[in-house]
């Protein structure tokens, strides 16, 4: 007997009769349960008369309780039809088709089986060969997660390269995407088509070299030559060729996907001297300070010195720079643990300090009353402090006064406050309270300098000592 194929049945034994004679109810039980991973027998009403299972599905304890329940009952409400439908096929022996049931594991949980069922006998009774789908299904959410994962990724590659058109589009700067392989224009900007005086179709695919005039060509090969070498090339002139503008072309390398571009930029000649004359510019600023007769000196936020002027290593009695760079400005400006505290903080609030009076100390141990301006420069890309330091100490020694000579007022006294050592300004202070206190004195006691002493508390002789001190007896002799 030939075997029977055909699109809806599986190729079955040659001789099942012969095959199989004698093939007892346990073995068939055990054969049914090693094929499956969960097989059940359903008595013809579509009650479960009983439950096998295989060894991979041996902790599934739940399916026990299954026995003795309709099995439409034990699967989840969107699989009944399912069910239905192979109990009718197997009651009418049609041939068995798989379905994926899906049964209930817990209140909000389920496991997938895929089932085919088969009549079993005379007695009507079908068995369910039934395998478990709880690794394929998991392996079909992991499919599903990386696909979700991938469009997600293909979608901010899409943004990316969205944003990157528009800035393209809009850059001011003209732009030239150029081939690292062949040299040829794959992408221009408008900008660069308007430098260009040529039209987008007449640029992309279109050698390089092509858009400059024979003499300049030598210069933009050079150019690519060298960016496919170091990956980055300076700018060199050259003069278009529709146009005959001179321009400046600077270039870089970069990498997308698989492939090597080469950035090409742009810009009109005058645009590109921009920067020297900038340069130029600073130059002249740096000669300038460099020459000051006052002390000059840039430091970062940090109060180290970045340069000083001749002026302010002269002051210093420094040699040269080398000296300076790199030190605390603290090192040689202000009195220690003053000075520090209080241009700081003005500069935190304020941004400048205009004539501050302190103290600078040279190497050599000596001391010199200066006056101090500073500003705070923290934009920009390297932020930085600048100071002017001048030289007061003769016009600060004319401005203090003797003893004989005192201020007559704390107004007067404290305008040298930071230009006076302290010990200078309490003794002062005490000079001023005594004469103050002796010219009330006398002006009370309508110039009765028994009375006054007296109220002093002090003798004759010391108040005339004060007296002649203060010089205050010539003026009241002289009233």
């Amino acid at each position: 007997m030939e075997p029977r194929v055909s699109n809806d049945r599986a190729v079955q034994f040659r001789t099942p009769e012969s095959s199989l004679e004698g093939l007892n109810a346990g073995f068939a039980a055990e054969l049914i349960a090693t094929a499956a991973d969960i097989a059940l027998v359903v008595d013809p009403d579509g009650t479960i008369h009983d439950v096998a299972l295989g060894p991979d599905c041996a902790s599934l304890e739940t399916a026990q309780s299954w026995i003795g329940r309709p099995w439409i009952e034990t699967v989840t409400v969107e699989s009944r039809a399912k069910v239905e439908r192979l109990l009718h096929e197997a009651r009418h022996a049609a041939p068995p088709r798989w379905r994926e049931i899906n049964h209930i594991y817990a209140p909000d949980d389920s496991f997938l089986v895929r089932y085919a069922a088969l009549q079993a006998g005379p007695n009507g009774r079908i068995v369910a060969i039934g395998r478990d789908q709880r690794l394929l299904a998991d392996a079909q959410q992991r499919l599903i997660g990386y696909q979700q994962s991938m469009e997600r990724e293909y979608a901010r590659l899409r943004h990316a390269e969205t944003r990157y058109r528009l800035l393209f589009q809009i850059s001011a700067e003209a732009v030239l995407i150029v081939d690292a392989a062949n040299g040829n224009v794959v992408d221009v900007n408008p900008a660069a088509i308007e430098l260009l005086g040529s039209g987008e179709k007449r640029v992309n695919g279109r050698p390089l070299l092509d858009l400059f005039r024979t003499e300049s060509r030598q210069e933009a090969e050079t150019l690519l030559a060298t960016v496919r070498a170091v990956g980055k090339a300076e700018r060199v002139e050259a003069v278009l060729s529709a146009t005959g503008r001179q321009i400046a072309v600077s270039a870089t390398l970069f990498r997308q996907e698989k492939t090597v571009h080469i950035l090409v930029r742009l810009a009109p000649l005058a645009a590109s001297q921009e920067p020297e004359r900038r340069s130029e510019d600073a130059t002249r600023v740096s000669r300038v300070m460099e020459n000051l007769p006052d002390g000059f000196v840039v430091t970062d936020l940090d109060r180290k010195i970045l340069m000083a002027n001749a002026a302010f290593l002269e002051m210093a009695q420094l040699v040269g720079d080398e000296q300076a760079v790199g030190q605390p400005l603290d090192r040689w400006l202000g009195r220690p643990g003053v000075d520090r505290q209080v241009l700081a903080k003005a500069l935190r609030e304020h941004g400048s300090v205009s004539d501050y009076a302190t103290v600078l100390h040279s190497e050599l141990g000596t001391t010199d009353d200066v006056m101090v301006s500073a500003v705070a420069v923290e934009n920009g890309e390297e932020p930085c402090m600048g100071f002017v330091v001048r030289s007061v100490g003769q016009r600060v020694a004319r401005s203090f006064k003797p003893a004989d000579e005192l201020p007559h007022s704390v107004e007067q006294l404290t305008e040298l406050v930071g230009r006076v050592p302290l010990k200078d300004l309490v003794r002062d202070t005490t000079d001023i309270i005594e004469r103050l206190c002796v010219e009330a004195a006398l002006k009370l006691t309508g110039d009765n300098r028994a009375s006054a002493a007296q109220m002093l508390g002090l003798s004759r002789q010391s108040l005339y000592a004060k007296l002649r001190r203060y010089g205050i007896g010539e003026e009241t002799e002289a009233g």
